[in-house]
């Protein structure tokens, strides 16, 4: 089953164009944010010029905390807000979801993971600063406990935004390392929509597209950080990555990389391209035919693909000790992402992916 309730708008000055669907969902919206991303890529200022009154929440850091989707909720209430526009990465989109059934459904901080709770919802506008979490399109939540200093995920329908804008201009003011940690995290979602148990068909276009889009795209931009036409691509490749998680969720290639992200605080991407190789590797035999296909598409194969990754010099300062080992992989294993493996894999191959970054 194909369900993906999110209108997309994926144009140059989409706000503009899409004003009226945009101010159709309410009178006052609570705009989730990062602390520099939204106004640094202009999209902040072209939403609160839609508005008369508006009340902004800034408060989202880099793997949102618990701590911060209560006050968000509370600021949500207090001020009067009736729809939530999330501005920026995957963190404040992410946020802007959980801000969103928490305030609807009353949550307290220890009912944000109870998806059972969740009746309903407000209104939900995404308009995404990045290429690369495809959190416009889906119904997944990824925030870090700082009690347990876990990060795990839940998804609910309800989540889905209503509306996804997507301007690739928002993309031209990140940086080069966040340019390429981001679109190796699209390209995560996309290969895990060949990997996963859930795996759906319908998806398996968009897929081959997208990976071919980001492997073409990725060393232009990087090249070129102003080339629009290649911005566009990962644009395009990102929404194809959430597309296609949103239908068949993430595997072991999301959850090991939480543990480096929460110890050693690598960006989620580059937690995700470090491993992606080794992750390849391990679930070849299951989907041999299918990575063959996907990659046979653009006229390149598994070997290409390895080689691209080496170009790209992803590398992170990890120190992978005992403990580390001993409390990370029980946590890995009992992620519910490990039900889309395609294939059985077991604590000492969690172990040994673990050891080879160091």
């Amino acid at each position: 089953m194909f369900y993906l309730p999110t209108k997309i708008v994926f144009k140059i000055e989409a706000v503009k164009l899409a004003a009226l669907q945009i101010q159709s969902f309410g009178k006052k919206p609570l705009i989730v944010t990062g602390a520099s991303s939204a106004i640094a890529s202009g999209a902040q200022q072209d939403v609160k010029a839609l508005f008369a009154d508006y009340q902004i929440y800034a408060e989202i850091k880099e793997n949102p905390e618990l701590d911060s989707i209560m006050r968000g909720a509370e600021v949500f209430t207090q001020s009067g807000c009736d729809f939530i526009i999330g501005i920026g990465g995957g963190s404040p989109l992410d946020a802007a979801k959980a801000i969103s059934v928490a305030a609807a459904n009353q949550l307290n901080l220890d009912q944000l993971y109870s998806t059972e709770l969740f009746q309903k919802a407000y209104p939900i506008v995404a308009i995404p600063t990045t290429s690369g979490t495809g959190s416009e399109v889906t119904q997944f939540s990824v925030l870090n406990d700082n009690r347990s200093g876990k990060k795990a995920g839940w998804g609910h329908p309800l989540a889905f935004p209503r509306l996804a804008i997507v301007d690739p201009r928002y993309t031209l003011s990140l940086s080069a390392e966040v340019t390429k940690n981001t679109a190796i995290d699209a390209l995560s979602h996309l290969l895990e929509g060949l990997y996963s148990a859930n795996r759906e068909p319908l998806c398996f276009p968009m897929i081959h597209k997208g990976m071919s889009l980001i492997i073409k795209n990725l060393p232009r931009t990087l090249k070129d950080p102003s080339n629009l036409e290649a911005r566009c691509a990962l644009s395009q490749a990102s929404i194809y990555g959430g597309m296609t998680i949103s239908q068949g969720s993430t595997s072991l290639q999301h959850s090991i990389g939480y543990p480096l992200t929460t110890v050693f605080k690598v960006p989620h991407g580059l937690a995700n391209g470090i491993v992606m190789k080794q992750i390849m590797k391990l679930y070849k035999p299951a989907v041999h035919g299918l990575l063959e296909e996907a990659f046979g598409s653009f006229h390149f194969s598994i070997e290409d693909f390895f080689a691209w990754l080496d170009d790209l010099n992803l590398n992170a300062d990890v120190q992978i000790t005992e403990e580390f080992i001993t409390q990370r992989v029980p946590e890995v294993m009992s992620s519910r992402n490990m039900l889309n493996n395609p294939l059985e894999v077991t604590a000492e191959q969690i172990a040994d992916i673990f050891l080879s970054l160091t």
